[in-house]
């Protein structure tokens, strides 16, 4: 299987040489200063989003930040982890929301925010949570959403170009260049995309491994996955509709709980509602087999498929 870091490193291949093909395009069109035009303003957006997208998920997920006193157990598994990350303290803070989930947001390592919902601390043991909490270090550790936040802009540049060529460019004995060039960079705006889609998946990958290098057991953070998927579920359309917006932050993607519920019902050989060590050593010599629409799914998708994820997950377990 090709590795983690190779494959993230084709990806940014591909990106930037997508980049150049529209440079070269524009430049023979009109000139670059029409794309640089395009990516001074996504560039000037990705400032803004950036300052202030913390103030909006603190307004959104209705954040609460925490103390040592008032949560005793979950700030020092914060602590414990990050030091073992060898990262700043990150802020500490709680959503009242009951779907069952945790996340990390801010502008950096040392704006780095943890924060779990009140249905996640009902429905995990302190095993369990810790191996969560070792994800969402793991995300500020790598930095993950700068990486995303950035990469995100080249779509948002592919876009821009299309419509203005599309709707706007050109005189008439010039219009078929400029039409092929916006159809061109459309094309281009769907493929970056799916490549940004692909860059978030591998970043969950990442942070799965590096909550296990922070001394968390594999099955541990395979339980936990297990049982959000079962709690997003149970939280019902209403629940998930509440956090639909920000679901590329969370552990899991909420919205394809239900599904999900069975793609795991093989995991769990007991019934026991947890997987454990031997159950996930089990798993690790089945084969995979997923469906031509999961694999779509997956394709569209800021997460990878569960299965896929804990046989991952199964692969560390040594």
């Amino acid at each position: 299987m090709i590795s983690l870091h190779l494959r993230m490193y084709m990806l940014l291949g591909a990106l930037f040489a997508i980049i150049y093909a529209i440079v070269v395009m524009l430049g023979a069109a009109s000139g670059t200063g029409t794309f640089l035009t395009y990516a001074v303003i996504a560039g000037v957006f990705m400032i803004i989003q950036f300052l202030i997208g913390p103030k909006i998920v603190e307004w959104s997920m209705r954040i609460k930040y925490v103390t040592r006193e008032q949560f005793p157990k979950l700030y020092a598994m914060v602590e414990d982890q990050a030091r073992r990350a060898g990262i700043p303290m990150p802020k500490v803070c709680v959503s009242p929301l009951s779907v069952p989930n945790a996340f990390a947001f801010g502008r950096g390592q040392a704006d780095g925010r943890v924060c779990v919902t009140q249905g996640i601390m009902q429905l995990l043991n302190d095993e369990e949570l810790k191996a969560v909490i070792g994800h969402e270090i793991s995300h500020i550790r790598n930095r993950d959403v700068v990486t995303i936040t950035i990469l995100s802009v080249i779509p948002l540049i592919m876009y821009r170009v299309a419509f203005h060529m599309l709707f706007f460019g050109g005189r008439d004995r010039d219009r078929g260049n400029t039409m092929l060039i916006g159809l061109v960079a459309f094309l281009f705006y769907f493929i970056t995309n799916l490549l940004v889609l692909y860059a978030s998946r591998i970043r969950e990958y990442f942070a799965d491994k590096g909550s296990v290098e922070l001394g968390n057991r594999p099955e541990a953070l395979a339980s936990a996955l297990y049982k959000l998927v079962y709690g997003s579920a149970r939280a019902g359309k209403r629940g998930i509709k509440e956090v639909e917006g920000f679901k590329a932050f969370f552990m899991n993607d909420p919205s394809r709980a239900a599904e999900e519920i069975r793609e795991l019902a093989q995991l769990d050989l007991d019934r026991s509602g947890d997987i454990d060590a031997a159950e996930l050593a089990h798993f690790r010599q089945q084969r995979l087999n997923l469906s031509s629409q999961d694999k779509m799914l997956e394709v569209l998708s800021t997460h990878p498929n569960m299965l896929k994820r804990i046989r991952h997950l199964a692969s560390l377990n040594t």
